[in-house]
């Protein structure tokens, strides 16, 4: 499980679905997180900020969010993936992380997060 104190990045272009991220993170005893709506604005807080956790729509208005999983991927930051298509959307190199399908619940965002807690391997060039 990530821990309670960790420092959260969530990726989403969608404002209502940001906020209802954040409300199951604050439910499930989280922080609040920083929020970033495209490629840019993530890497620049990760280039600004220690983050624990990313949460990443992969979808962010017209881009993919793979710049960032690969940042992070580098970082040794583990994160996972959501989107309405799944893991469909996921290039073969990042299959092994985990996809939460939207629209999901609290539920599944916890079982995500309990399942997500090592961190992620840096990348190999």
């Amino acid at each position: 499980m990530i821990a309670a104190d960790a420092k959260i990045l969530v990726v989403e272009d969608e404002s209502i679905l940001a906020m209802l991220l954040e409300d199951f993170l604050s439910d499930l005893g989280y922080a609040m997180p920083a929020i970033a709506s495209t490629v840019a604005s993530a890497l620049a807080i990760l280039d600004t900020h220690d983050i624990d956790f990313a949460i990443l729509d992969i979808n962010l208005g017209g881009e993919q969010s793979f710049p960032i999983a690969d940042s992070l991927l580098e970082r040794g930051i583990p994160f996972i993936f959501m989107s309405g298509y799944g893991a469909a959307g996921v290039p073969v190199r990042l299959k092994s992380i985990h996809t939460l399908q939207k629209p999901y619940g609290a539920d599944a965002l916890k079982q995500a997060l309990q399942h997500s807690g090592s961190r992620a391997p840096p990348a190999t060039h």
